[in-house]
């Protein structure tokens, strides 16, 4: 389970404002790519808070509501569109969401932000200006980025299950846009709508695989 050990390890160096920050829809056919930052107080604690992934959505649920009101936890929410994903790429825009988030959460922060811990690897720095420290797997190592994980994914559900009342026919409330066999059907029979990411396989192919 991930913990604040990170976060303590570089609270000790005198870095006092620790954010934590993941992404969620890197690998859908449809939909956004979205970016949660998050400060958790020192010491903070919550009960089955973990990596996003590992985590039913009824929970996952639960637990946005816990962290997203509690009156300590710092958070910002950004995204970036199916049609700027096809013109910048998946990476940039992953990078382009993780930036906007903090650059959100720094106009709300009482202080300025002395490091940002990333999932995954660095991110460079033309794309994201801020002091940072990448940790592959961080979802499940720190608690701050699994915070983040849970508020991305989360956020970006909500956004699928609106995209699923105004795009019906291709069951975004089911796979939230990821290239399921039902999903690859829909799109086979009806063609990609406004949200489908048209730079993507096989949403750019005129003939879909099934299998």
């Amino acid at each position: 389970m991930p913990d604040l050990h990170q976060e303590d390890h570089f609270r000790s160096q005198g870095r006092t404002i620790i954010c934590g920050i993941d992404e969620a829809g890197r690998g859908p056919l449809a939909g956004p790519v979205c970016a949660a930052a998050v400060i958790l107080p020192a010491g903070f604690s919550l009960v089955g808070l973990d990596d996003s992934k590992k985590i039913k959505s009824k929970d996952r649920e639960a637990l946005f509501q816990a962290i997203t009101t509690h009156s300590q936890i710092h958070w910002a929410c950004a995204t970036v569109e199916a049609g700027e994903i096809d013109k910048i790429n998946i990476l940039a825009a992953t990078h382009k969401a993780m930036a906007l988030a903090t650059e959100k959460l720094l106009s709300i922060c009482p202080q300025p932000i002395s490091l940002c811990l990333i999932d995954g690897l660095p991110v460079p720095a033309a794309r994201f200006p801020y002091p940072q420290h990448a940790i592959v797997k961080g979802d499940s190592i720190s608690l701050s980025i699994a915070a983040a994980s849970i508020i991305a994914k989360v956020s970006r559900d909500r956004l699928m299950l609106s995209y699923a009342v105004e795009f019906p026919h291709y069951g975004f409330e089911r796979h939230m846009g990821y290239g399921t066999k039902q999903h690859l059907t829909a799109l086979h029979f009806y063609g990609p709508c406004r949200i489908h990411r048209r730079s993507f396989q096989p949403v750019s192919q005129l003939t879909l695989p099934l299998g």
